[in-house]
């Protein structure tokens, strides 16, 4: 099989897989007022800069590690979720494994394109 070949045939998608739309590329990492505060605050960041640049920055910084530290323990909790219903002899409904997959999807290719 050549390259070609090869590369045209890992981009199709398989039978049962979810299909990809612009929304499930961007699917909400945060909940829309967890996003919307972190924005202002880092509009008052920005904003800040000019009178105090080094604070800004230290803000900054301290913005973005709250904000990673949150979607761990978003994505910890959802896990613990689904293994919690798994270990139970429960099963999850096929919709939240697509939304959970969806979410999953969507950081990992968020990652990937820093």
């Amino acid at each position: 099989m050549t390259t070609a070949e090869l590369v045209n045939e890992t981009e199709k998608p398989a039978a049962n897989a979810i299909p990809v739309t612009q929304n499930a590329q961007h699917a909400p990492l945060f909940e829309d007022r967890e996003s919307n505060d972190m924005r202002t605050n880092w509009q008052r960041i920005q904003g800040d800069f000019v009178d105090d640049p080094r604070a800004s920055v230290e803000k900054a910084d301290e913005l973005v590690a709250s904000a990673i530290k949150r979607l761990a323990e978003i994505f910890a909790k959802e896990r613990a979720d689904l293994e919690g219903t798994w270990s139970r002899g429960g099963e999850a409904s096929t919709e939240d494994l697509r939304q959970a997959l969806r979410r999953y999807r969507s950081f990992f290719d968020r990652l990937l394109n820093l």
